[in-house]
């Protein structure tokens, strides 16, 4: 798949197919090996829902005493590239804006549209460190390179009116509070998988989502869950990562839920489509390697009946598993709870010289303010925080970072001097306030550790808990991601994970004590 088969796979996990650059360029800073130690977990069959289709298992398991689980084939691939010019309108495509709904039927197990979609079973992904025990085979293939060239032409967006000038701000005290008690995990187990084949939802035959990760969550509205996705891939789609190779790559997704009791699972009500069962691309991407490759959703949030998408907008995919380039970090809004977006013309953070420290971007409203957790490209800096005022997110001169202590006025390169939240790396953040034990709670894979942990803490600013493991890699290879579900509590969280070898989502839940 190229640069993207790798653009998130986990670092403790060395794909079967390898580029050589991958391996000796950081390969022992950003591909821990698994821990010796780990042991897989015994064979068990594929699960399968309630229509008799089979799903994936994300488990890293042994493989098939039958012998019929596939194994990842050993192959070292050597991509010799390209350079490839290609042209660039200057102005985006109007983003496709059409809008239809499709009333499911009353049987789950049937296809809305069977004309449209088949439910031919996808082959299932490779088993995880499988393999023969014979000399790699080394395969050397071409690989484009795109230099894009703009070119006058597109279609200009409307402008956007510039935001009020900002009151003079000062400085504002914020110490981080007293240190509380570090969470402690009773148990981790898996839910059920929320999209692709075999799926509760079965998303691949209503919605064309065949394969897909993130699922990022927040409540939209009382009663309402929005869940987005990333890349997503349709009819055509081989199982094993992202991949271009099909025709039906929409860059986002949304879908929506309802459900309360998540011990059932995660169940998605409806997608918002663009055609009969087919899930619309929300937020539009030029798709062009070098000059914007995809634009990625990185958090929700709504404040009254607005509701807002911070993304990325993705130069490139490094082969360095776990590395990105942004252009920038921005910010969407939708006044129709979600079917149709805008991204703000102003309230977006450049990436110049690659030194943004807010592209990938993680947004919790909370009393008078909606707060910005954030981190660069990639998956190997630290976190920096900002807060706004709720009636001004779209107000990039009303934000204020945090600067050794205290919140300081959105000027001069404050942004690029905010505070590490916490010590080390972290990448994917999702973050929650928890009502009920009046605190903070927040998610994110750690590289080094190869977990994705959990911290908590009673302010945004901390002062946060030393990290506690929710999944490691050693149980679940390919798992990135650990987005939280609002509705969870200091007890019961929820929360979903992507896995690269199937490219789909899970809802996991962690017993809290």
């Amino acid at each position: 798949m190229g640069i993207r088969s790798r653009r998130r796979s986990n670092h403790a996990e060395i794909p079967a197919a390898l580029s050589l650059s991958a391996v000796v360029t950081l390969g022992a800073m950003l591909l821990p090996a698994t821990p010796a130690a780990a042991a897989p977990h015994p064979w068990a069959p594929a699960p399968v829902n309630s229509c008799g289709e089979t799903g994936f298992d994300p488990v890293n398991r042994q493989a098939d005493p039958s012998g019929s689980t596939p194994q990842a084939p050993v192959t070292v691939k050597v991509p010799i590239p390209v350079p490839q010019i290609v042209t660039v309108q200057q102005f985006a495509p109007k983003p496709d804006q059409n809008r239809v709904d499709v009333d499911l039927p009353a049987d789950p197990c049937a296809s809305p549209c069977p004309d449209v979609r088949d439910t031919v079973a996808p082959t299932p992904p490779a088993a995880p460190g499988g393999g023969s025990a014979s000399l790699p085979q080394v395969e050397v293939t071409t690989e484009a390179e795109p230099i894009p060239v703009v070119v006058p032409g597109g279609e200009p967006p409307e402008p956007q009116p510039a935001p009020a000038d900002a009151p003079l701000q000062q400085a504002v005290p914020a110490p981080p509070a007293a240190a509380v008690a570090a969470p402690q995990v009773d148990s981790v187990e898996l839910v059920n998988q929320v999209t692709g084949h075999g799926s509760i939802n079965r998303t691949d035959t209503r919605w064309s989502v065949d394969g897909t990760d993130l699922g990022l969550m927040w409540e939209s509205k009382p009663g309402q869950v929005a869940v987005v996705f990333g890349d997503t891939f349709g009819k055509g789609w081989k199982v094993g990562g992202a991949g271009t190779d099909t025709q039906d790559w929409r860059s986002n997704v949304i879908a929506y839920s309802s459900t309360k009791d998540l011990s059932q699972g995660l169940v998605l009500d409806d997608f918002v489509q663009n055609k009969r069962c087919h899930a619309a691309e929300i937020l539009d991407s030029r798709k062009v390697k070098n000059f914007e490759t995809t634009t990625i959703p990185t958090s929700g949030f709504a404040v009254g009946d607005r509701q807002y998408l911070t993304y990325m907008s993705v130069n490139r995919w490094s082969k360095i598993p776990g590395m990105w380039w942004t252009n920038l970090g921005g910010i969407a809004w939708s006044d129709d709870n979600g079917r149709t977006w805008t991204k703000s013309q102003w309230a977006r953070w450049d990436n110049l010289f690659g030194l943004g420290r807010f592209q990938v971007a993680t947004m919790v409203p909370h009393g008078d303010y909606v707060y910005m957790f954030g981190t660069p490209n990639g998956r190997l800096g630290t976190i920096g925080l900002a807060r706004v005022p709720a009636d001004h997110v779209l107000d990039k001169s009303s934000y204020q970072y945090w600067v050794n202590d205290a919140w300081v006025p959105a000027d001069g390169a404050n942004e690029l001097l905010a505070t590490p939240l916490i010590s080390g790396t972290a990448s994917e953040l999702s973050v929650h306030f928890d009502a009920e034990s009046n605190r903070w709670q927040l998610v994110y894979l750690d590289t080094v550790r190869q977990q994705i942990v959990l911290r908590t803490a009673s302010d945004p600013q901390g002062t946060w808990t030393e990290p506690v493991a929710l999944i490691n890699t050693e149980d679940y290879p390919t798992a990135y991601g650990g987005f939280i579900h609002p509705w969870s509590t200091g007890k019961d969280l929820y929360f979903t994970i992507s896995a690269w070898n199937s490219y789909n989502v899970y809802l996991m839940h962690a017993k809290l004590k």
